[in-house]
Formats: structure tokens, sequence, C-alpha cells
């Protein structure tokens, strides 16, 4: 066998930075010494891995082709490494959560993880649903906790838990003080708070709602649930948002939970992991920890 992890490494520098000399920086080579290991991969390969595009080296089809295996075999060879060189290190994880998920849930779940396993480490990426599914596809997270559906090809997707949606006010929302029943014309009327684009929570909010309203006219866009709920609670409209997310303003009566003729609204959230990525120890049991964490989050 003639290719090198190495000459991996550096193609996928490559990938990432654009250009022989940024991943030189990356990888701690000279610029020729790069662009050797680079040229030798493939002549090794027989084709070329990327198109010149101005100044910029992009990926074409072989390459594409070759990222995925080339990240599979620099992953286990570091798992490798770790397991072996120090077995303290070998318990480093890292978790990506969507917004909801890593600010309301994550911490308590990290904090139980640890009691459980008090040598490990985690290092936790918090994003939307969108830029955590491609950490997970990239290699920059082991594992991702999302709360919208994931579309993408290079990923095994498990349903984690049910999260309840609730619709709510200011207790000053005319929606509030009418005193008078709310129907689906009036929230259909009403201007509603949402996530941005690529959040999970935007796509699930509008799945659920958008069969019984038809359209969300939406006053603001918010890059998080805590910016949506503030700006809920100050009456700049109504929003749709998990339980878990409101329950605190709910209980100090700066929100108040709407009753509307919607049905139950509830949604799944994910597991996703890499379908390239080596197994190891310390991530089955992370996953498992995961899965025992939400059976208890459950009613019933």
């Amino acid at each position: 066998m003639k290719i090198t992890l190495r000459q991996l490494q550096i193609f996928l520098a490559v990938a990432q930075s654009g250009s022989t000399t940024a991943a030189a920086d990356l990888v701690a080579l000279s610029q020729s010494a790069a662009s050797a290991a680079l040229n030798e991969l493939e002549h090794l390969l027989g084709v070329q891995l990327f198109d010149r595009v101005g100044k910029r080296l992009v990926l074409n089809d072989s390459g594409r082709q070759l990222l995925p295996q080339a990240r599979h075999m620099l992953d286990a060879a570091q798992t490798i490494e770790r397991q072996f060189s120090d077995p303290e290190a070998g318990s480093e994880l890292h978790i990506g959560a969507s917004t909801t998920i890593g600010s309301y849930m994550l911490p308590a779940m990290i904090a139980a993880y640890r009691k459980d396993h008090a040598g490990a480490r985690v290092r936790a990426l918090v994003a939307n649903t969108a830029d955590i599914v491609d950490a997970v596809v990239n290699f920059e997270v082991d594992a991702g906790l999302i709360e919208g559906p994931c579309h993408a090809d290079d990923v095994e997707v498990e349903p984690w838990m049910m999260d309840e949606l609730i619709v709510v006010a200011a207790p000053r929302h005319p929606l509030v003080k009418s005193g008078r029943k709310i129907t689906l014309k009036r929230l259909r009327e009403a201007e509603w708070l949402l996530r941005e684009a690529g959040s999970g929570t935007r796509e699930a909010v509008e799945h659920a709602l958008i069969p019984y309203l038809h359209h969300l006219p939406s006053s603001f866009e918010f890059g998080n649930s805590e910016a949506i709920k503030r700006a809920t609670a100050e009456g700049l409209g109504i929003s749709c948002l998990s339980r878990a997310v409101v329950e605190d303003m709910i209980e100090s009566r700066k929100l108040v939970e709407l009753d509307t003729p919607l049905p139950t609204l509830r949604r799944h959230f994910y597991m996703v992991v890499s379908r390239h990525r080596a197994p190891s120890p310390s991530l089955g049991a992370l996953l498992g920890f995961c899965r025992a964490w939400a059976q208890r989050q459950q009613p019933g």
C-alpha cells in the first residue's frame, strides 16, 4: 500500500482551505512539501482531485468521492492513537446540539454524563440544525442532537425523544386581553415571532402550524429561542416554542400558554452520526447515555 495517512491529511487540508499554501500551515509543512504530497497522491490514484478556479483549488468529482473515505481513515487512525497513547484522551468527545437542545437540555446532560464517566471530557458545539448536520458530515463533531428533520445523505438518523410545542403570548397581548375564544382565523391574523431559516424549530413549527393556518405572517425572525420568548414577553407577537424553553416564563407569568383549537403539537428530536465515522467505545457510551436520558425525560 503506497498511499499514506499524511497524504490524506494534506488532501483534507487542501479541501478545507482551498490552497496548498494554507494547507501547509494547517499541517505544519512547507508549501513545497504539501504540494509534492498532493501531487504524489494524485499520481498514485491516477486522477486529478481538484480543479483550479482562480487562485483556489476546488474539489472535483474524484475529490468529492475520496473525501468521506479519507476522513474515515484519519478518524480511525486518531481513535487508535488516543486509545493507546493516552487512555484518558480517548474519552474526549465532541458533541453538537441544535440551539434549543444545546441551551436547555445539554448542560444537564453533560453534568449527568460526567457523574458516570468521571474522566470524560466533552466539547459542545451549539448551532442551528443545518449547521450541526454539516458538522457531523464534516467530522467536526462525533455526534449531533438536532430538533428538526435531517436531509443529508451521509448520516444515520435515529429518533431520540419527543418534544411538545406550545403557543404563547404576553399577558397583555390582544389575544389574551380580549377574553374572546381564540379561533384559527385570529391565529392567522396574528403576528408571529419565528426562528431563522435553517433552524429545526422553524421547520418543525411550519410543519405543525401551516396545515391549519395556511401561512405564518412573520413579524420578526430571531437566531435563537431565548430571544423569541423575551420578544414575545414584550408583546411583539405570539410564538410557538418548546415547552422546555418557556416554562420558566409561564411560571413567572411573563408568558401565557394560549388555549387554541390546534391539536397537541409534538415533534421528534433526533440523534445523528456520520455513516463514515469509525465506531469507538466512548462514542457508543455517549449515545447509549443519550438514549437512556431521553427515556427518563418522557412522561409516563
